[in-house]
């Protein structure tokens, strides 16, 4: 039996009731629709995430205050210590190998006054390096110098959105005004270009002073909030992380790694985790989903099953006339398969638009991928295999003289 003769008697079989095709192609369409659709959007989010942690900087190494030890009683809350001092940022700067850049920091969060407005936000004390290590970057005016640092001046590096609060939205001429931070008068520097939210926090809600001028007048210690370390590359990462471990459980006197006075979190770790939790709610998804195409594959048994009741005399009067058997399996195995992939098709198309849809409205980047598309023909091509071969096989196997007596 030639390919084009069944070819030709798979598109009069499925012609012949349009309605009822297109029905059973539905369920084939909606479930390769929403597979493509839920993996692209899956695939969108975790790219959008792994792109916010990394935006916070290149190949960071965060330490951060762990919880206080105590002599004869619990510890305390962790994170809310205060054991992080300049001179461990010194030690790190010195003594770890394949550090990049390391980064003082003292966080707080205080009431901000200009004239006439005035909004809450968070004051990060910082230092040059930190527009390298966190990949900041000026619009207008300069980021705090190692002057201001070393002075303790009282300067401040404005984020776009703290300018809109403060002086109104796209204000202009902002570098030279005056801000007030806890009563006390701060010369704006520089507004930083807008980023974005990361994930962790708006950097462009923010204040940067000099830590220095921080600690004097802020936070009233010589503690530090946060030490932020960039490895030279994301592979040895891991190990300035151990290393920088090593290094402050010796300066401060700890052997039991359980009890630590500090925590340190590696970029790259955050990145796995985050997309490790946004690929099993994605494989999730694109599983329900796919449960449409279960439904669908049976639709498609119980159409082929009702014309190889409908075409029984046809089917006996071609085995009649020297029809064989495989040649019948073969015909309707391929009016399974052929009805499958059109719908599978159609369903990558209607997918695509409904990845688009969401790209276009802003929602999340939705990312149609190859493999998502190869995965989708292939799941078609073996839905009309599986569901196609019983009503096949039953017609290949009817008695042609039983099929010429059937009315």
């Amino acid at each position: 039996m030639k390919i084009y003769d069944v070819l030709k008697e798979t598109y009069s079989a499925l012609s012949s009731n349009k309605v009822r095709t297109g029905l059973t192609m539905l369920g084939i369409i909606i479930g390769i629709g929403s597979v493509i659709a839920m993996t692209a959007i899956g695939t969108g989010a975790q790219n959008s995430i792994s792109s916010s942690i990394q935006s916070i900087g290149a190949n960071l190494v965060m330490v951060m205050p762990g919880a206080q030890r105590s002599f004869g009683g619990p510890s305390g809350a962790r994170g809310g210590a205060q054991t992080l001092t300049v001179a461990d940022a010194d030690a790190i700067e010195s003594q770890i190998s394949n550090v990049a850049g390391v980064v003082r920091e003292v966080s707080s969060r205080k009431q901000v006054v200009a004239t006439g407005t005035n909004t809450n936000t968070s004051i990060i004390g910082t230092e040059p390096s930190y527009s390298t290590v966190r990949n900041i970057a000026i619009d207008e005016g300069n980021f705090i110098s190692s002057q201001n640092v070393s002075s303790g001046a009282k300067v401040a590096v404005l984020g776009p959105t703290t300018r809109d609060d403060l002086f109104g939205v796209g204000a202009t001429g902002v570098v030279g005004q005056k801000i007030r931070i806890s009563g006390m008068e701060y010369s704006v520097i520089g507004i930083t270009i807008a980023k974005g939210g990361s994930g962790f926090s708006n950097t462009d809600d923010v204040i940067y002073v000099p830590y220095t001028t921080a600690q004097r007048y802020l936070s009233g210690n010589k503690y530090l909030s946060e030490i932020d370390v960039s490895a030279e590359s994301s592979n040895v990462s891991s190990q300035v992380q151990t290393d920088i471990t090593g290094l402050l459980m010796a300066r401060h006197n700890i052997t039991d790694s359980t009890k630590v006075d500090f925590n340190t979190m590696n970029q790259a770790d955050i990145i796995a985790t985050a997309s490790s939790v946004t690929s099993t709610f994605t494989t999730l998804l694109a599983a329900i989903a796919g449960i449409s195409l279960l439904v669908g594959g049976i639709g498609i048994m119980n159409m082929m099953l009702t014309t190889v009741t409908e075409r029984t005399r046809e089917i006996g009067l071609r085995k009649a006339i020297g029809a064989k058997r495989r040649d019948i399996n073969f015909q309707f195995l391929t009016e399974a398969v052929v009805l499958t992939f059109t719908g599978g098709f159609m369903g990558i198309i209607l997918g695509w638009l409904i990845a688009f849809i969401i790209s276009y409205l802003g929602i999340v980047q939705a990312s149609v991928s190859l493999s998502s598309v190869l995965l989708a023909f292939g799941v078609s091509a073996l839905i009309g295999i599986v569901f196609g071969y019983y009503p096949a096989r039953h017609a290949s196997s009817l008695n042609p003289i039983d099929a010429l007596r059937y009315e």
